[in-house]
């Protein structure tokens, strides 16, 4: 099924290049880049120091919900919601005056788990499922699948993204503007439980995924990965680490001077709980950082988290 994806890549990125697209619909944005032509309509009270919970009742229910990401437009908000020992990805719209109750997208509905949703540059919606590969995959495994948008809004039928995809778990993905694509992994030849992956985008293709080293993985579990745009700051979750302070805590790394990682760094108690925090997402205009914890999609100002990454970050000199 790569060849589908290999005409859908060259094709749409020859579109966007050439409309000037492609710089200004990334959802990858951290605290300190340029901010993306768009506007969100965040729900009031905002929050600055103090995570507060997004959308109550909507996007966090009476649920286990978690990893939100905003469509390009801004006007949609895709999420993950965990029922019954199932994952589906829903949405809610921006009408002109509220947002609504949120809906199961198309096609992704079924009988499979589908999860973590996240919009690449060429604004294709990206998940996981544990749908199979085809009609002989008897591997009942998490793979990395991608839908095209449709002109009557909804969604065409899952690719799965098959140069990156393993016979083991894959998860959650964050991709650079120019396409370099961020995943957690549970595949052979890790160093812990679940690694964090990046597969690189050239000339239309996605390279076979590379591990970043002891630096950001461990023996541990490290997963849900979030890259920014320029690729110059990467968080992540990673679980039962010596500093952790629960479950699941958020760590960060950036590039040194030989563009290498530099040893992870814990982000600190004004940002992780005691609780699991996971699912790390900037909004596509650098206003807000959301991350999960509690049950529940919450969010908090970008710049306070950015002064928290400068407080707490440890370079190596």
């Amino acid at each position: 099924m790569y060849h589908l994806r290999h005409i859908s890549i060259i094709q749409l990125f020859a579109c966007l290049l050439l409309t000037g697209i492609l710089s200004s619909c990334g959802n990858n944005n951290a605290p300190g880049e340029k901010p993306t032509a768009i506007d969100i309509p965040y729900p009031q009270p905002y929050p600055d120091s103090t995570a507060l919970v997004f959308l109550p009742g909507i996007v966090s229910a009476d649920s286990l919900d978690f990893n939100a990401a905003f469509s390009p437009d801004g006007k949609s908000c895709y999420f993950s919601r965990s029922m019954n020992k199932q994952s589906k990805i829903y949405v809610t719209r921006y009408d002109g005056t509220k947002w609504t109750t949120p809906t199961l997208i198309s096609p992704v509905e079924g009988s499979y788990s589908d999860a973590d949703p996240a919009f690449g540059p060429d604004s294709n919606l990206y998940f996981i499922s544990n749908r199979p590969k085809d009609p002989s995959d008897t591997i009942k495994d998490y793979d990395i699948w991608f839908s095209t948008p449709l002109a009557n809004g909804s969604w065409s039928e899952p690719v799965n993204l098959n140069s990156v995809n393993s016979d083991s778990n894959e998860f959650y993905v964050s991709f650079t503007e120019k396409g370099n694509l961020y995943f957690a992994s549970s595949r052979k030849g890790g160093l812990g439980e679940e690694d964090i992956y990046v597969s690189k985008l050239v000339n239309g293709q996605y390279t076979t995924p590379e591990n970043p080293g002891a630096a950001i993985n461990s023996s541990k579990s490290e997963y849900d990965p979030f890259i920014s745009a320029k690729e110059d700051l990467l968080i992540f979750t990673s679980s039962n680490r010596d500093d952790s302070f629960g479950g699941a805590d958020l760590y960060c790394s950036k590039p040194g001077a030989n563009q290498q990682w530099q040893q992870a760094t814990h982000l600190g108690k004004n940002i992780n709980t005691s609780t699991r925090d996971f699912c790390p997402y900037y909004s596509p205009d650098s206003k807000y950082f959301f991350f999960s914890s509690d049950r529940n999609v919450k969010w908090i100002s970008a710049e306070y988290v950015k002064r928290q990454i400068d407080k707490f970050w440890q370079p190596n000199l």
